[in-house]
Order: structure tokens, then sequence, then C-alpha cells
């Protein structure tokens, strides 16, 4: 054979060797079939997935300090620190009442343990400072730390409610907490709802001021005699006996004879001044679950692991513990479960690809016969089991993200098995022999589909390369896919080929009506058998009878509509086809054509941005989601008692549930089908993550109720929104003074709230000022769409100032410092020792008693008991003859970012109101306000967020063509045709904009600007297969006559030409944006169908909607937009782009 011969009559050497070895193929099937589904069952499973951020936190308690005390004495000195530390991107701090916390966030070019180390030395030298506080006798120790997400947020929770005391309930609680760490992927549980004990010893002011006896006395008697500790070693009589002392406690009472003091014979004991109980702590934390007191516990698991196993031996557990252990009036409800959201979408997956299998098999068999369809549909089971395989080879979990790719790609991930199968079957039906079309069909178009899989999988190379949180959570998405083209090319090359070879007809047998007969009762009398006592498995005999059904309905009814559609609908539409594209390549034809495309795209922008403009089309962040739960957080003025707060959550949360409760959400047995729980914390736990930033701070204000919906598919047409807004109305204007904040769970990263306004200066008294102004100033403009515009910090937090008059306390012999220590002991108390019960410990706390704790003049009238340096006489001094005190009023939080100070102004928008409108409505009000001087403030949050991420898509969609350009430039060897392809992307966009001016839909930032990458992969495809087998005509002619490679045909026959290639690639354009459009169908309208009960049950569950559609919905439809007009392009315009270049090139060559 010729050189020439060879290069337009060529083999692919892989897809050759697949074919001479069937053997071998068939081995290889097993295999992978084995390792991709052990690895489905042996994923992971988790809701999102896991965000390992290269963020570092520092936390410092440090109880008893305002504010400015935390920022001064603990927040500075370390930003100071931290400020030179390389890789840093942004340094954010909290300063609040007992507690700061500082997050430093690196760049990606570090790891989280080399970033961990780099700030735990920064601390260190910050800590060995001589200005560094101390507290109970040491140095404040700050807390360095990295979160994994996935471990931080509940994977169940588990309420205990009984007729029991609190403290009972907790037992029973930490039985189960016991049992549950045991568990090899759960990391901990916590306990809510309930305090830990402690020994408090309570101390009388007026029997220790009698007595003459101090804190230090107290805490020195406890400590030095609650020991137990090694006295050496004592030989005696040849041996060696260890000495132990032994005086630690066994039961708290038994400090009562602890002697805090002994002078001239006389002994003070410690229960003379004080009374020693056993007793929770002062209470920080309330929980509720619809109003019953609960105690409840969050179960997390570990990274990695399978989360759907852990809550399956958790709930084990738990039954165990009915059964054996709790009492029966005990009850435990499980609430917030991932694992059963996890499984329904694994379960929606498989869904999906059996809807796919049956849509594509069904199209496939109209163009191609029922058996060349199933090689095809194929593809789509075998891809996905090798898809698993790989991932579970690269570490990744089972999460939503990749669920959803997998989604994405079934309709693309057909697109190479229909090439092969169309090319070989047209080869076969021009008369070549099985073995030697599939040789040479395959040959044809191996090199195309490789180039177009990698021109497809380039487009998504710069998403994977995502930065910061938005990248962790997304980058599974390019990532995925690209594994499942992978395995599409994969299997189109190997298994296809060997498949296409052994088994493919150009001509449907008929059956005989014997076989026919006797395969039906054979697969009915089986099936029948199976359905009856199958068990599990009966769905098996239910799909047995379905085929059996199927294969007379095939010979009665869609055998001839198939030949029909092949032999007459889709002869006639491939004539129908040569005659237009000769229309349209005919004289000044293809210029009208090429000039009114490009015409279109013009009008198609000018459109968009006339419904942009008009506010038909708006522009959004993030799918506006429908609650999947509605969170009500309740704020009281800084200072308030938790005991209060508690009181005004409970009368809240009664109007929250009776809205949630209303009848209409009731079903027949008057459970509700809408909501699944409602959960109440005061105290910890209550803050906003939002505005917080993960504080673990003590917040005796606050007060969170969170109602959980029931997934969407059960919810029977309810809208939790709706739902939503009825909260609003029925708290709106009945609690004054209480801010009221009614808001849903964020749908994907947190972005910040959509108004977020910093305003940043160095006085913040007057930054706070000026963010009343600001609020003031916006609030009088009546912008419609504002929620409720909140400051997050305030200066309203009650405090007591104490000045010493240190002229006075140093001429009687006592410092500030002895004051403040006195007035920290008598309150907060001070750590006097351990308990040890059980294996756990409990702090032993010295501190005043209840009933004078919070007596504002016994604390002030107290005398400072203590023994004079120089004569040895003990001393009492009054704290009110050395100190003057005062109300006052200080911050609630001090909050920096890169250590400046800064206050935010922020608000939700109501439901329906677009984000991105208000903000810059309110950016052109703001125009008109003077900022106070020494302030600033700039737009962040969402917009801050959306103007990044935008900035990184548009990026990383001229990267990605940049790369499919360079791929086409390799195979090609030219730049006509890659110019003829990008145009075509380019030109595919008119789909988009169009689509969305008609519909008016939302135009999603993050997902129709991935749509449209996504696009750009997919339209290069059919692209390159028509442009390719063009190519092979051009040389095929070239070499029938005689002529070199830059020779050039004449015009006539370069028109022949390509349209001869269209016709031939007519099938397979048509197939792919089928088969494609017909994937993402069930993504874009959210079509569920369970095939499982519909098999064992004989019910389909079908419901449309949810949140699947709501998040990807806008990225589907994008895609079928694009690709729908895309696929007029590739058969109209790519041919006339290429006919128009090979005249020019006619032209100059003359």
């Amino acid at each position: 054979m010729s050189k020439k011969k060879k290069s337009v009559d060529k083999e692919f050497r892989l897809s050759s060797w697949a074919v001479e070895n069937p053997t071998v193929i068939y081995v290889m099937m097993a295999i992978f079939l084995y390792l991709g589904v052990t690895s489905y069952f042996n994923l992971p499973r988790e809701d999102f997935p896991e965000i390992i951020e290269t963020k570092i936190y520092i936390s410092t308690p440090y109880p008893g300090n305002t504010a400015e005390d935390i920022e001064r004495l603990v927040v500075d000195p370390l930003e100071d620190e931290l400020d030179d530390v390389s890789n840093v991107v942004e340094i954010l701090s909290t300063s609040q009442e007992d507690y700061g916390i500082i997050t430093v966030e690196f760049d990606e070019e570090i790891t989280v343990e080399e970033a961990k180390v780099k700030v735990k030395d920064k601390v260190d030298g910050a800590k060995a400072s001589e200005d560094w506080p101390t507290f109970n006798g040491a140095k404040v120790e700050p807390n360095v730390f990295d979160l994994n997400f996935s471990e931080e947020v509940p994977i169940v929770n588990y309420n205990i409610t009984g007729d029991y005391p609190v403290e009972k309930l907790k037992e029973f609680a930490e039985y189960l907490e016991d049992a549950i760490e045991k568990i090899p992927e759960v990391k901990k549980v916590d306990i809510r709802g309930a305090q830990e004990k402690e020994v408090e010893v309570a101390v009388d002011v007026y029997k220790m001021m009698a007595a003459k006896v101090s804190f230090q006395d107290v805490t020195g008697a406890i400590s030095s005699g609650n020991v137990t500790m090694s006295a050496g070693n004592l030989v005696n009589s040849g041996q060696r006996r260890t000495i132990r002392i032994l005086g630690e406690i066994e039961d708290p009472a038994q400090l009562e004879d602890f002697v805090v003091k002994a002078e001239k014979g006389k002994a003070v004991y410690l229960k003379d001044i004080a009374d020693v109980s056993f007793k929770p702590e002062d209470k920080t934390t309330f929980a509720r679950e619809w109003g019953d007191p609960v105690v409840m516990l969050d179960v997390k698991k570990r990274a990695g692991k399978n989360m759907v196993d852990a809550i399956d031996q958790a709930n084990i557990i738990v039954q165990e513990a009915r059964e054996n252990y709790l009492p029966s009036d005990v009850t435990i409800t499980s609430a917030n479960d991932q694992s059963q959201k996890t499984i329904n979408q694994v379960n929606d997956l498989v869904n999906n690809i059996i809807f796919g299998i049956i849509l594509v098999v069904t199209v496939l068999m109209f163009f191609l016969g029922f058996r060349n369809a199933l090689f095809v549909g194929f593809a789509i089971p075998m891809s996905m089991v090798i898809s698993f395989w790989i991932i579970d080879l690269s570490g990744y979990t089972l999460n939503t993200m990749i669920l959803f790719a997998m989604i994405m790609g079934l309709g693309m991930l057909v697109d190479n098995g229909i090439v092969v199968v169309e090319n070989v079957y047209r080869l076969m039906s021009e008369g070549m022999s099985r073995k030697n079309a599939t040789k040479k069909g395959i040959g044809e178009i191996a090199i195309p589909i490789i180039i177009s899989t990698l021109t497809t999988v380039a487009a998504f190379v710069p998403l994977g390369l995502w930065p910061g949180i938005f990248g962790q959570f997304m980058k599974y998405f390019p990532i995925t896919l690209s594994i499942v083209l992978g395995s599409s090319l994969f299997v189109a090359i190997f298994f296809n080929s060997m498949l296409v070879s052994k088994f493919m007809t150009i001509v449907e047998k008929e059956t005989p009506f014997s076989a026919l007969v006797r395969n039906t009762v054979i697969l009915v009398l089986f099936g029948a058998f199976i359905l009856l006592v199958g068990g599990d498995y009966r769905g098996l005999g239910t799909v047995m009878i379905f085929t059996a059904i199927m294969l007379w309905v095939y010979r009665l009814v869609l055998r001839g509509m198939a030949e029909r559609f092949q032999k007459k609908t889709l002869v006639s539409f491939e004539n129908w086809y040569e005659g237009f594209l000769n229309f349209a390549l005919r004289k000044r034809n293809a210029y009208y054509f090429f000039f009114g495309t490009f015409a279109m795209l013009i009008i198609s922008l000018f459109l968009f941005g006339g419904s942009v403009g008009s506010g038909r089309t708006k522009i959004e962040f993030f799918p506006d989601n429908k609650p999947n739960q509605i969170i009500t957080y309740i704020e009281y003025p800084e200072g308030t008692a938790i005991e209060k707060t508690n009181a005004i959550t409970k009368d809240i949360e009664k109007r929250i549930n009776a809205v949630l409760n209303n009848e209409k959400f009731l079903d027949e047995n008057g459970r509700n089908f809408l909501v699944e729980s409602s959960v109440s914390v005061v105290g910890e736990g209550a803050g906003n993550p939002q505005t917080d930033g993960g504080s673990a701070a003590e917040m005796p204000h606050r007060g969170k109720v969170t109602a959980s919906m029931r997934e969407y598919k059960f919810r029977r047409g309810e809208d939790s929104e709706e739902l939503r807004l009825k909260v609003q109305e029925a708290l709106k204007g009945i609690y004054p003074g209480v801010s009221i904040s009614v808001e849903k769970d964020a749908a994907g990263p947190p972005a910040g709230y959509p108004v977020n306004i910093e305003i940043s200066g160095k006085d913040y008294a007057k930054l706070i000022d000026a963010a009343e102004e600001v609020r003031n100033f916006i609030n009088s403009k009546n912008v419609q769409g504002i929620d409720e515009l909140k400051i997050d910090v305030n200066r309203s937090k009650p405090a007591i100032q104490v000045e010493v008059d240190r002229k006075k306390a140093g001429e009687l012999g006592i410092s500030a410092s002895q004051v403040g220590n006195q007035l920290r002991n008598s309150i907060f108390g001070t750590k006097a020792g351990v308990y040890k019960e059980d294996g756990d410990d409990f702090d032993i706390y010295v501190r005043f008693n209840e009933d004078i704790r919070y007596n504002q003049n016994a604390l002030f009238n107290q005398n400072i008991i203590f023994r004079d340096p120089a004569t040895g006489q003990i001393k009492e001094v009054p704290v009110s003859a050395v100190a003057k005190q005062s109300n006052t009023s200080g911050f609630s939080a001090i909050k920096h970012i890169d250590l400046e100070r800064i206050v935010l102004l922020y608000s939700g928008v109501v439901p329906g109101a677009n984000g991105n409108e208000i903000v810059n409505i309110l950016k052109e009000e703001m125009k008109q306000f003077d900022m106070p001087k020494g302030t600033s403030y700039a737009f962040t949050g969402e917009m801050e967020e959306q103007a990044k991420q935008m900035s990184f898509l548009v990026g990383a969609l001229f990267t990605g063509l940049f790369l499919i350009f360079l791929i086409l430039i390799f195979q090609f060897s030219s730049i006509a045709q890659p110019v003829i392809i990008m145009v075509a992307i380019f030109l595919s966009f008119i789909g988009v904009f169009l689509g969305l001016v008609i519909t008016g839909w939302n135009f999603v930032i993050m997902m129709t600007m991935m749509g449209i990458i996504s696009l750009a992969g997919i339209v290069v495809n059919n692209g390159v297969v028509l442009l390719d087998y063009t190519d092979i005509l051009i040389k095929r002619k070239k070499n029938e006559l005689d002529l070199e490679e830059s020779d050039l045909l004449e015009r006539e026959q370069i028109r022949d030409i390509i349209v001869v290639g269209g016709k031939a690639r007519l099938r397979p354009v048509i197939l792919t944006a089928i088969t494609t459009v017909l994937g993402l169908i069930p993504l874009a309208i959210g079509l569920n169908i369970d095939f499982f009960s519909l098999a064992t049950e004989f019910d389909p569950k079908i419901y449309i909607g949810g949140d699947n559609v709501i998040f990807w919905g806008p990225l589907a439809w994008t895609v079928i937009f694009g690709l729908t007009f895309a696929t007029f392009l590739t058969l109209i315009i790519v041919p006339v782009m290429n006919y128009l270049i090979y005249r020019a090139r006619i032209r100059f060559a003359k």
C-alpha cells in the first residue's frame, strides 16, 4: 500500500489490536467492572466535598476581660508578630469579651502544615514576651489549629428527651457519646443543652473576712492538699518499695474538712467559710426541639471516612441503647441526618444513568437499529464504573459535586461511541465486511475523537486550577468530567471497537416466532418467581417481565417504526440537508449565511444587554435556592442575662412553631410533611457564622431557631420560601428592642451578605458612629428589597469601670493587680485543682457564693486580706477604700482586617429581590454621602466575591479556548480549521444569550459561566469530526487525481466534497447533540423517576424540581441553549466557513 493510500485509508493500531484480541478485551471488561462496582460501594459518601483551606486559626480564651482588653493584650501583639509572615493573603481578627480569634489566610503555594508551623513560631514568640498576660498563675495559652470543615459540620443530631432532670439526660447522652466515639468513622461527639460539671467552693465573704482568710489561703490549701505524688523509693530488707503519698480526694465533700488556716492552735476549716458542691457549671446554653428541652448530641465524622457507614453504625448503637440501657420513657429522635440526603442523591444519580441509557438507546435504535444502539448504550455504565475506580484511586469521596458532574457528563460520554458505531455502520452499508469496516472506520475517526476529547477536557483544565474556597468546592466538577470523558474515550477505542467488530449488523434479523415465545415464557416464569419470593431482589423479577413485554412491543411496533425512520425519514432528512447545504454554498449565499450569523451574535448581545438593563434578566452570583433550613437569629442588647434571652426565645419559637405546624403542612396522620425538625439554641452555638467568624465565645444575649425542611420530593409542592416569608410576618414588629433576622441556608460556599459595607478607620467609636450614619442615610432612601440593615458590633455592652487610687493603695501596701485579682476571684473564680472521677477530670473553682457574687455592694465593700511583708501582720483593706466604680459601656466586639479596625454594615435581601441591583443603587446613593473624617467604606461580601470569581471564570474561559486552539493546530497542522472551530464556539453563544432573553431567566454568574466554558468544550467535538473527515475526503480526491498535497482542487470539487462530508457526518452530529441534550434534560427540569421503587413497589415516585434543578439548572440550560444553536453552526456555518477559506486560498493562489 502506498504512503498516500495509507494516509487516507488508515487504521488505528490500538483499536485494531482490540479487534484482533477479543478474549483479552472481555477479561479487561470483567476486571474493570469488578473494580468499578467495588469502588462504588467502598467510596466514602458525604454531602459536600471536603474543603481544606490554607487558613490557620488562633483562638485565645482569656476570661474576665472586655473586648478592648482582649484587643490590647492578646490580639494586637499577635497581629504585630504575624504581619511579616510570608505567603499571607489576609489576617482577620475578632476581639470579644473573654475571647479573641485570629484567622490567617495563606496563598496556595504553601501547605497547611507549613502555614501552621509559621504561625505557631510567631505565636510562641509573642507568648515569650514579658508583657504576655497570665491567668490562674500561668500564661494565657493561644490555641493554633487548622479546620477541615467536613469534620466540623454534624452529620446527624440525636435529641434526648424525657421526664428526667437535665443531669440524668446528660448521663444518658454521655453513655451514647462514649459508644458512638468508638466508631472508626466518627471523630467526636459534642453534647449540647447540658453543662459540664465542676466542684464549686462557694465562699461566704462575711465568714471569710471574719476568719481573716484570703482567696490565696483557700486555693493554696486545696491545691496543696488535693495531690497524689511519688516520694521516691525505699530499700528495706532487700526489697525496693515505691513511696506514694495519696492525697487526692475521692469525694468533693472531703474538701470541707480541709484546714484553710491554723493560728494559735485554732483551725479554720473550709466548711466554716464555704459550701462545697459538685454541680453543673453556670448555664451557658439551652437547647430545645419543638419547644421541649433536649440534650443534643452532635456527631461529627472523620475526614475522608464514609458518612453513611458512620450514621448506620451510630443508629445501631442508639437502637441497642433503647432496648438494653435507656428507660422506656426516654425518647431519642434524630435530626439533620445527612446520610439519607446523600443516599438519595446517589440513588438519583443511578436513576439518571438508567434514564439516560433508556433515552440514548431509544434514540439510537431509530438511527442505527436496536442491537447497534446497545453498543453505544453500553458506554454509559462501563464509563461510569471505570470513573468510580479512578475516583476511588484518587482518594476522593462520593459527594454532591462529583455526582452532579457525572450526571452532567451523562450525555457527553456517549459521543465517542456514537461516532465509532455510526462510522462503522456507514462503511458496512457501503459493502465492507464487519471487521474491515471496524478497522477502517475507527482508523478514520480515532484521532479526531481523541483530539475532540482532549479539547473538551482542555476547556475544563483551568477550572481545575480554581483558587480559594470556591475552587476547593467547585474543582471536583471539572476533574470528574475529565475522568468521565477520558473513560468514555477508552471504552470507545477498546471495548466498542471489539464489540462492533463481533456483533454489528446493518440489517435487523427478525427473531423466529417460536424463539420469541420461548424467551417470553422463560422470562415471565423466572420473573414472576423472583417477584414473589425474591425479597430485596424482587425488582429483578419486574425487570424480566418488563423485558418480555418489550420484546413483543419491539417486534410488533418499534421495529417497524425504526426501519421506516432509517429508510424513509432519515434518508429524506439527509437529502434535504444535502440540498440545503448546496444552497448555502452556492455563489454569494455563503457570505450571506456567514455574515448573517455574525449579525445574529451582535443582535443577541444587544437583546441580552437590553433585557438586563430593563431588569427582566437579572444577574445573580449563585442560584437563589429554596430554603432547606429556615434560621431565625435572635439578639438582645449586649449584657443581657442568658435567662432573659432564653425566655424571649421560648416565646419566639412558639410563634415560629405555630407557623411551621400549620394544618396545611400536616398529612393524614398528623405528621408534618414539610418541616422535619425545629431546634432552638440559646447561648453557645447561637452565633451567625457569616458575622461571627466561627467564634466559640459565650453568647448569652443570642438565640437561634433552626427549622429543617424535609427533602424536596416529600414537600407535596409546598414552597419553603413562602414558609420563610410567613415566619418573617409572624415576628414583625412584635418584639421592640430585639433584633430578629429570618434567613435561609446558603447555597454553596460562604460569600457574605448581598449588602455588605465595610467601614474602616482607627477610632472605633467613630467607626460605629459612621456606620450608624450610613445606615440612617440608606434607610432614608427607601431602597426596595433590603431586608434590614444591621451593624455587626455595638458599644452598648454594659460595663463597670474601676479606677484605683494608686497613691492611697500604695500607702496601704496593695497594688492595682491585687484589687483586680480580688474582684476576678470573687466573680469568675480561681481554679484550685482537679477532682477525678471514673477517668474524667472536673475543675475545682473557688468563688463567692451566688447570693453575693452579683451583689455590687458586697463586692466593693469586701476586704482585701494579706500579710504585710514588713511587719508580718495580717492587714485588711476594703476595696472601696482604694477604688472608685462607675457604670459605663464597652464594645461588643472589635474586628480587624489586615490589622485595620473595621465595622460591618450588612443586610440580606427580601425574597425575590436581586442583590446586584440593590448594591448598584446603593453605590450611586453613597456618592452623595460624606463619610466622617478618618473613615472610609467599601462594598465587600458577596459583591467582592462575585467580582473575584467572575474575573477568574472569564480568564478560565479564554485560557481554555487558547488550550483548545493549540490542540487543534496540532491536529490539523493548519491555522484555518482551528480558526473555524474557534469562531463556531463564539457563535454558539448566540444560543445562550437568545435563550436567556426569550425565557427571561437569570444570568447566574457561577453556573452560567461554567455552562459557557462547558459548552466551549462540547462544541469542538462535532466540528473536529466534521472537518477532519472533510480533510480525509480532500486527500482522497487528490490521490484520485494524482495531485500533490500542496495542490488545490477546483471550487466545484471542494463544494461537492464539503457537501459529501457534511452528509456523511450528519447522523453523528445530530445524534451527539440529541444525546447530550437528553442527558441534561432530567437535570435541567429536575425530572426524577425512581426506577428501583418502580420495579419493587410499582411506584415511580415521579417529581419535578428540587435542589438539583435550582443549583445545576442554569448550567444545564446554558449548554442546552448553546448546543442546540451550535448544531446548526456545525452542520451549516462550519462547512460555509471551510468553503469560504478554501475559496480564498484558490483566489490568492492565482
